[in-house]
C-alpha cells in the first residue's frame, strides 16, 4: 500500500514552513471528524450522504500524495452513489493508513 507524504504540500509551499504548518493542522483537524462522519453515515445505511463523505476525504488523500488511493476512493464513491458499497474495505484501510501517518506528525 502506497504510504502518505508531505510531498505535495512542500510543493505547493514554496519553501514557506508557517504555511506547511498550517495546512498540516487543518488537515490533522479536519480528518477526524470526516472519518467519523463517514462511519456514523454508513452505519445509518445513508449511502447518498456517505458518497458525500468520501468526497470530502478525497481532497485529504490527493493532497497526502496518495494517488492510488484516490482512485480508489473515486470508485468506491460512484458505487455509493449507485447504493453500492464495493470497495469499503479498500476505502477503510486508507482511512487507517491516513490515520497512522497522521499520528506521527
Amino acid at each position: 500500500m502506497e504510504q502518505p507524504n508531505l510531498k505535495y504540500i512542500h510543493g505547493i509551499s514554496d519553501g514557506d514552513l508557517d504555511f506547511e504548518r498550517k495546512i498540516i493542522n487543518v488537515i490533522k483537524t479536519e480528518f477526524p471528524l470526516e472519518k467519523e462522519t463517514y462511519y456514523l453515515n454508513l452505519q445509518a445505511g445513508n449511502y447518498k450522504q456517505v458518497a458525500a463523505n468520501v468526497h470530502k476525504l478525497k481532497h485529504k488523500i490527493i493532497i497526502l500524495g496518495l494517488e492510488q488511493s484516490y482512485e480508489t476512493a473515486v470508485i468506491y464513491e460512484n458505487n455509493l452513489k449507485e447504493n453500492n458499497t464495493n470497495g469499503k474495505e479498500k476505502f477503510e484501510l486508507i482511512l487507517k493508513n491516513i490515520t497512522n501517518f497522521l499520528e506521527t506528525l
